[in-house]
């Protein structure tokens, strides 16, 4: 049996209150902003393509739907062969992308469907949903690993 090293028995550092606000304030910057241009192009979309009451609300749908395929790309992209600034992912696969894709929407849509007496819509939206948003963030991913790899010398 071995002593433990002496190193490991010491309390960590842990970084002044100012120190972490210091490092975090620019992330909570960029996500707000990143959010907030997501949020808008969500928006003005949404009232471009409105839909009907009881209807199928397409627009949010295609709305996750691109937004996921999106993130496939960009998280591989940042991951596989940019190295981005520390602030770009917080941004853009944060604040832009989270602002854009609407997931609570969706939670409203389907409980609308179901309230004006439109469940089967409701429910073949929420499945259309999960299934068509993983779909798209897995494909772009895979494209994207493959157009990658296709274009190496």
């Amino acid at each position: 049996m071995t002593a433990p090293d002496t190193e490991s028995l010491r309390a960590p550092v842990r970084p002044s209150r100012r120190t972490a606000w210091r490092t975090q304030a620019p992330i909570v910057a960029v996500v707000a902003v990143g959010g907030a241009v997501g949020a808008t192009a969500r928006h003005a979309l949404s009232l471009w393509w409105p839909a009907p009451p009881g209807g199928f609300p397409w627009a949010t749908l295609w709305t996750n739907v691109a937004g996921c395929a999106v993130i496939g790309v960009f998280m591989v992209v940042i991951t596989d062969i940019w190295a981005a600034h520390r602030l770009v992912r917080p941004f853009f696969g944060t604040g832009v992308l989270g602002g854009f894709t609407t997931f609570s929407t969706y939670a409203v849509d389907i409980q609308k469907l179901v309230d004006s007496g439109h469940p089967r819509t409701g429910l073949a939206y929420l499945a259309a949903t999960v299934i068509a948003a993983l779909t798209a963030v897995w494909l772009a991913a895979a494209a994207t690993r493959r157009v990658l790899k296709w274009r190496q010398p």
